[in-house]
């Protein structure tokens, strides 16, 4: 097994880069991780070792024949790095625009974790289209996204919201992104009679 690099440090992303490497080809599971980390933060330290230390990890979004919540370390060769160029301007600018919600699932920050029973949604930067990919770390690419949805583990459609969870997510809003809800409304039922009610 590869020795694990000082900058990486002796916490849970040393513990989850270990059990990694002592999976080396083979797919392991978000609860085998978690497990391995001994902390509720294995998502992050799993998205530092790649994003931040280059470590190839393979998730769902990469290959296609991997499930959401499995990962795959298929080589122990580090990748370049790109920097990390999100300000903290940028990241408020985002999560404020997307109302502190899910872009994804519309859970909203500090909602209970539907996964994760006594813990908090916690949001993060999302790309829309991935910087592996050509995607850039401007406004107009980002969007906030919970943990769970970032790392693949809500494979499941969120259920429709009622009336009131609906307007809540309104009311959350920006004032811009309720006027451009409003435009959409007025063009889309504008022209329809609303039934008289009793």
């Amino acid at each position: 097994m590869s020795k694990i690099p000082d900058e990486i440090g002796k916490g849970s992303r040393a513990r989850v880069l270990r059990f990694l490497l002592a999976n080396l080809t083979k797919v392991v599971n978000s609860d085998e991780i978690r497990k391995a980390a001994g902390s509720s933060e294995w998502a992050r330290r799993l998205r530092e070792l790649r994003d931040e230390f280059g470590y190839p990890i393979l998730s769902h979004k990469d290959r296609r024949q991997l499930k959401p919540g499995q990962y795959l370390l298929e080589t122990d060769a580090r990748n370049p790095v790109l920097p990390r160029t999100i300000s903290k301007e940028t990241r408020a600018f985002v999560l404020e625009r997307n109302g502190y919600t899910c872009q994804m699932c519309g859970l909203a920050a500090s909602d209970p974790d539907p996964l994760h029973p006594g813990q908090k949604i916690r949001l993060t930067m999302g790309h829309i289209i991935d910087k592996s990919k050509g995607g850039t770390d401007r406004p107009e690419n980002l969007r906030a996204v919970c943990t769970n949805c970032n790392e693949g583990l809500q494979n499941i459609a969120p259920p429709k919201p009622g009336r009131i969870e609906l307007l809540k997510q309104v009311r959350r809003a920006t004032i811009e992104d309720q006027l451009h809800l409003l435009d959409w409304l007025e063009k889309k039922y504008g022209k329809i009679k609303r039934p008289e009610t009793k």
